[in-house]
């Protein structure tokens, strides 16, 4: 979806991201308080879905009345490596941790690594490649089960995908990669064969064990155009649609429009930044929602919605719905100022990543027990 003030595409998200429009546009689905609660009954309670965080999905109910046949479900998502991983990129992931955790899934994690070098100028394959190695520790780190969670690398894995791909291919034209990527004459034929390969870990488990599954494909909304092709695709080779479920994005440092960006130091917080980066970065860049002076600030109060340090909470870093509320109430009362509430979300980064930076390190050891073997 493009206009001039609002640009959601796979490859560029700028703008005030309107969400409604975006379910209207995409034709996805609003997650219902009725579907929330099915969740609930079978996995618990899970703060991201009850905060609107992942707000849309297709074929959930369909999902869920397979699940409750017996009819196991498994999960896909994945990463092209580029850039350094941010909080941006983690929010996505702990997500699907939870429903693999919770619904006892595989999952089958892509690394496409030959797609930004194929539509990115200033990226070499060499450089993808070193990416690929960071972005997997990164993965890991987050405590994926590695008996359930295989990665599946475009390159690596070429003779497992390639014929899946090529049957995908045969049912995709010019004229529907062009339209739903904005693809035009100039476009290298790597870009236009690419989304052949993104299809493939929709339906790879139901080749190598031999059966029809369901599929759940957890993604940030910019993502969309990609999986709509496949939902196209799937039947028509002898596979089912598969559902998925979309985030809203974790907002960049400057502000509530667009998102994070690897390329975009000043917006995002990296998984690698030291305690004083993420001060320093908060301090400096993190749009405030307080008022020009305290003395403004006391008498009127702040505005948390528009805050990104109150942001980071709400979407990563305060699970507890009391308390968040507390900091939003007393944010707003005029009674908690910018400087307090960036402290509070610095020292929480902070404590996630010490955590998350030691299990990256023990990482290093366990990268070939996550890569697919046949």
């Amino acid at each position: 979806m493009v206009d001039e003030k609002h640009v959601v595409t796979p490859w560029d998200v700028s703008g005030a991201v309107d969400y409604k429009r975006l379910i209207n546009e995409f034709g996805i689905e609003e997650i219902g308080p009725e579907l929330l609660k099915r969740i609930e009954k079978i996995a618990g309670k899970n703060f991201m879905l009850d905060r609107k965080i992942f707000f849309a999905h297709r074929d959930l109910k369909w999902l869920l009345d397979e699940y409750d046949k017996g009819n196991k479900f498994f999960l896909y998502t994945g990463r092209s490596p580029s850039g350094p991983i941010h909080l941006g990129h983690l929010m996505p992931w702990i997500f699907t941790k939870w429903i693999q955790d919770a619904f006892d899934c595989e999952l089958y994690f892509q690394f496409p690594d030959e797609e930004k070098f194929l539509f990115r100028k200033d990226l070499t394959y060499e450089d993808a490649q070193k990416y690929l190695h960071e972005n997997m520790l990164d993965v890991i780190a987050l405590g994926f089960n590695p008996k359930k969670t295989h990665f599946i690398i475009n390159t690596k894995h070429a003779d497992l995908l390639y014929p899946e791909a090529c049957k995908v291919a045969k049912k995709l034209t010019y004229s529907m990669v062009k339209s739903s990527f904005g693809l035009d004459e100039s476009s290298n034929v790597g870009q236009i064969f690419y989304t052949s390969m993104q299809a493939v870990p929709a339906f790879l488990p139901s080749v190598i064990k031999g059966k029809k599954m369901p599929c759940l494909i957890p993604y940030a909304v910019d993502q969309d155009p990609h999986f709509r092709l496949t939902r196209d695709i799937l039947p028509k080779i002898g596979h089912h649609k598969p559902a998925s479920i979309q985030c809203s994005f974790l907002p960049p440092l400057t502000g509530m429009d667009g998102k994070m960006s690897s390329s975009k130091e000043y917006t995002a917080i990296y998984s690698t930044d030291t305690p004083k980066e993420v001060e320093r970065k908060i301090k400096k860049y993190a749009f405030s929602g307080g008022r020009d002076t305290l003395e403004e600030h006391r008498r009127h109060g702040g505005n948390p919605d528009v805050d990104i340090s109150f942001q980071y909470l709400k979407y990563m870093f305060e699970p507890d719905d009391k308390k968040l509320r507390e900091i939003y109430n007393s944010y707003k009362s005029g009674s908690k100022t910018s400087g307090e509430l960036k402290q509070i979300v610095i020292e929480k980064i902070n404590s996630f990543l010490k955590e998350h930076q030691k299990k990256r390190e023990l990482a290093k050891k366990k990268v070939d027990d996550f890569i697919y073997k046949k």
